[in-house]
């Protein structure tokens, strides 16, 4: 009877040994294909998401075009998609980076809801080129001297993105500024 038992334990070990390996082997054979289609999968995933992200840049490219129709406004553009128009020329020094930019600002959204002012929180200082404020407030600033005032249409990839600042700009949030260059420090 025990050599039963242990002839019934030797054949159930042995059993599920050749299943674990079935089951290991035929894992690793589809390895190549699962991923393949994970690959691919990215890919398609990748892809789409490029598309709704195009999709969404050209989208508010168009809403602040008609902004600045509506308005006549003359703007230039940049590379990175900044509207802007110097409309008040100074005599001072140009911005460069590396320098403490102080400056007067007016913050709206594209239907004229102001967000922020200095005339409520005075003037904001940020040192050009070390982050700290919106990366199309800093390349605008550093198209302007010391005096120049300017209008600023910052898309929301150069301002707070999809996030917003957690406060009074929402995510996907097209900033306009009216920017004084005080002084550089």
């Amino acid at each position: 009877m025990n050599w039963i038992i242990s002839f019934n334990r030797i054949w159930k070990l042995g059993l599920f040994g050749v299943t674990l390996i079935f089951l290991v082997a035929s894992c690793s054979g589809d390895d190549h294909q699962d991923r393949t289609s994970k690959t691919v999968y990215s890919k398609d995933l990748q892809k789409s998401l490029l598309d709704a992200n195009r999709k969404a840049v050209q989208t508010e490219d168009q809403q602040i075009d008609d902004f600045i129709k509506r308005y006549n406004w003359n703007m230039s553009q940049t590379g990175t998609g900044l509207r802007y128009n110097i409309y008040q020329n100074g005599k001072g020094k140009r911005a460069v980076e590396g320098k403490i930019a102080v400056i007067n600002y007016e913050v709206s959204l594209l239907n004229g809801k102001v967000l922020y002012t200095s005339a409520v929180s005075g003037p904001k200082e940020f040192m050009i080129g070390r982050g700290g404020v919106e990366s199309g407030l800093e390349e605008g600033i550093l198209l302007m001297r010391e005096g120049d005032h300017a209008k600023f249409i910052i898309p929301s990839h150069l301002a707070y993105g999809l996030a917003g600042d957690q406060n009074k700009i929402t995510g996907k949030a097209t900033l306009v500024y009216d920017v004084e260059l005080l002084k550089l420090k």
